[in-house]
Order: C-alpha cells, then sequence, then structure tokens
C-alpha cells in the first residue's frame, strides 16, 4: 500500500457545478464518458484511471503531461483545483492519526494540484509503472525514466499520484470529477455498433441540414444543431436550488 497516494472516497459532491460558476474552471473534456472500470479482460473496453499533479510539480505539468501523451495515454478530462484542509482530509482518510499526516496535509493544500483522468488499455497497472516507487530518492536509484525519479524530490514531495487499484480509481475520480459517467468506453466493433444505434442517424441529419444552410462557420452551427436535435437530450422536470456547499472542490483558471 503506498503512505502518500492511496485515496477514500467520503462525501458528496453533488453541487459542485454551483461552485464551478462562481470560481471559473479548467475542464479538459475529451470525452462525454469521464470516468473508470474496465473488468473485462478481453480488451474490448479501455480501463481508466485517476493521476494527480501534485503542488511540488505542478510548474511542470507540461513535461508530465507531455510524457503521459508519449507513452499512450489519453487524457478525457483534466482539472486544475485547490484542495481545502477537510478535502485533504476525506482524500487520504485512511491515513489520519499517522504521524506524517498533518504534513502531508499542508502539502497538498499548499497550492493548486491537476486532476487528470487518464485511458489506456491496463490503464492502472501502467500509469503506476510509470510514476514509480513511493519515495523519489529510491525511484532515482532503481527506475530513473519514472516520473517520480524526474520530478520528485522524496517521499512526500513526489510529484504525482496515481490510483493503485481498480476499486480507487473509481473512487478518486468520482472525488473530483463527481459528474462523471460510470461506464466503459466501447472500442473496435462494440463502438461501430453503438455508432450505428445510436449516433450516425442523428449526425446524417445534421450534415445534411449544414449542406443545405451553408453557414459562415459551419463547425459551431453543426454543435448547435447537433444539440438541437440530439434525441437523448435530458428534459428539466423540477428544479432544486440551494446555496453552494464548503465542501464543493475550489476550480480554478
Amino acid at each position: 500500500m503506498e503512505s502518500h497516494s492511496k485515496e477514500s472516497f467520503n462525501g458528496d459532491h453533488n453541487q459542485q457545478q454551483q461552485q464551478q460558476q462562481s470560481n471559473g474552471f479548467e475542464d479538459t473534456m475529451r470525452s462525454d464518458q469521464s470516468t473508470v472500470m474496465d473488468f473485462n479482460k478481453s480488451g474490448i473496453f479501455v480501463e481508466r484511471t485517476l493521476a494527480l499533479i501534485k503542488p511540488d510539480a505542478v510548474n511542470k505539468a507540461i513535461d508530465i503531461e507531455t510524457v503521459i501523451l508519449n507513452q499512450g495515454f489519453t487524457i478525457l478530462q483534466k482539472r486544475r483545483v485547490i484542495l481545502t484542509a477537510e478535502q485533504c482530509s476525506d482524500f487520504y482518510s485512511e491515513h489520519y492519526g499517522k504521524k506524517f499526516f498533518p504534513s502531508l496535509v499542508a502539502f497538498m493544500t499548499s497550492a493548486p494540484l491537476v486532476a487528470m483522468v487518464l485511458a489506456k488499455e491496463n490503464a492502472i497497472q501502467q500509469w503506476r509503472e510509470l510514476i514509480g516507487p513511493t519515495n523519489s530518492d529510491v525511484a532515482k536509484e532503481t527506475n530513473p525514466d519514472s516520473i517520480r525519479a524526474l520530478f520528485g524530490t522524496n517521499e512526500q514531495k513526489n510529484a504525482v499520484h496515481g490510483s493503485d487499484s481498480a476499486v480507487s480509481a473509481e473512487r478518486e475520480i468520482r472525488f473530483f470529477f463527481p459528474n462523471c459517467i460510470v461506464e466503459p468506453i466501447p472500442v473496435g466493433q462494440p463502438a461501430k455498433d453503438y455508432l450505428e444505434q445510436n449516433v450516425n442517424k442523428t449526425l446524417m441529419k445534421a450534415l445534411t441540414a449544414l449542406c443545405k444552410e451553408k453557414p459562415k462557420d459551419p463547425v459551431l452551427w453543426l454543435a448547435d444543431k447537433l444539440m438541437e436535435i440530439n434525441p437523448y437530450k435530458p428534459k428539466l422536470t423540477h428544479v432544486h436550488t440551494s446555496s453552494s456547499s464548503p465542501d464543493d472542490l475550489i476550480i480554478i483558471e
């Protein structure tokens, strides 16, 4: 078990969208399906995991993301956040009472961090191997090409975090991305079948309308048209308003 990396999901973050409106947000949305698990061992689905760039390495975030992409990962979502002490305590609740816990919370709340949802076949294990041992000093000796060896300083300031299991990945992704859909991403023939059944008809209808309309900005027009004719668009039936919770994540630019 990794002493400074494994997360416990404890708390409800369903009101996060209101907090985003007041604080701004930096979300990189590269998929409508933004969370996790692939329990299918046949390779039909792509596994997802959570990655954190910790405060000590945020200034090297671009370099770390380059390493991630070069290793074949896809960044499905990205968010730059500041944790409160209470949120950090929830995230690392399994370490509560341990000697290093206060310093861990102080470190993780000292500056912004970057949360990402990564996708790749066998993503959890592949990401854990890429980041290397928990202690950056050990990583430099045993795995000098790992992210923690290249960007970390010691056991606590070790640059990045990675989910250590499918269960923790699901909980960790929900912690930072509470509106994620827990559904695997289809690839190959299942993806083709899904597109044929759920997407192609609507897309063809929108493209036909685009050819007739010939707008000045075809991309924006097509996006608006797809939203307009989307047969799966949710309908609002009840509005419940409430004040923002102090426990909501602070999303920053």
